[in-house]
């Protein structure tokens, strides 16, 4: 039975789905004040979609090859997160592009997961990225979904160090394990009013800072 008294989120995924795993396990252990209402994932074989049934939370796929344009796939989003009175929208490793028609049903609503210290290597293959750049120290983002891709307020940034010998797989590894809290964090500073719009149209957290500049062990 739904819990009226907490926010209901509904999570987007399109593989693993270990963030989502990470959020299902924060709202079982009360470190988020939210409810998890409906997954929704792009592809048939997302084990995420397997989480979520074990978690006991309703999910659907909707493949995004079967709509004859993205605005199409995001009107089907939308129609399923207003039949679940969505409140807010999380992307934990969703793999699309998001149109205006998801955007204004939820503006400044949605919160994304990035495998960088944004803004540095958006887009895809961030972790190659800065491995190619040879970076000292990368990270992970949470930040507001706008219409450009990678490009919208930072809620709160994860550090991690970069060695030497590090791989794609490596460092990956050590960058998932920082999203997980970090998500989690944000999330709930998201769900519980500490986020709001600065003077420049950016919504920052306030109520002491707790999420943005959160590190991460280099390990």
């Amino acid at each position: 039975m739904a819990n009226s008294s907490k926010t209901k989120v509904a999570v987007l995924v399109s593989g693993n789905g270990s963030n989502l795993q990470a959020l299902i396990d924060a709202t079982h252990q009360d470190r988020l004040d939210a409810e998890i209402v409906l997954v929704i994932s792009n592809r048939a074989d997302a084990f995420a979609l397997q989480r979520a049934a074990s978690a006991n939370i309703p999910a659907v796929c909707l493949p995004h090859r079967e709509y004859p344009s993205r605005e199409a796939f995001d009107a089907a989003v939308v129609t399923q997160l207003r039949q679940h009175d969505v409140e807010w929208v999380v992307f934990a490793g969703f793999m699309r592009l998001v149109t205006h028609v998801l955007l204004d049903a939820y503006p400044e609503r949605i919160i994304n997961i990035h495998p960088s210290l944004l803004p540095a290597f958006p887009g895809t293959d961030a972790i190659g990225q800065a491995l190619d750049y040879g970076v000292k120290v990368t990270g992970c983002s949470v930040h507001l979904v706008t219409a450009d891709m990678d490009a919208g307020p930072i809620i709160g940034q994860s550090v991690v160090a970069t060695h030497a010998d590090d791989t794609p797989e490596t460092l990956g590894a050590r960058i998932h394990a920082a999203e997980h809290p970090l998500l989690v964090r944000c999330v709930q500073a998201a769900v519980t009013g500490q986020l709001q719009l600065t003077a420049r149209g950016a919504r920052r957290v306030v109520a002491g800072g707790i999420v943005t500049g959160v590190s991460s062990s280099a390990s």
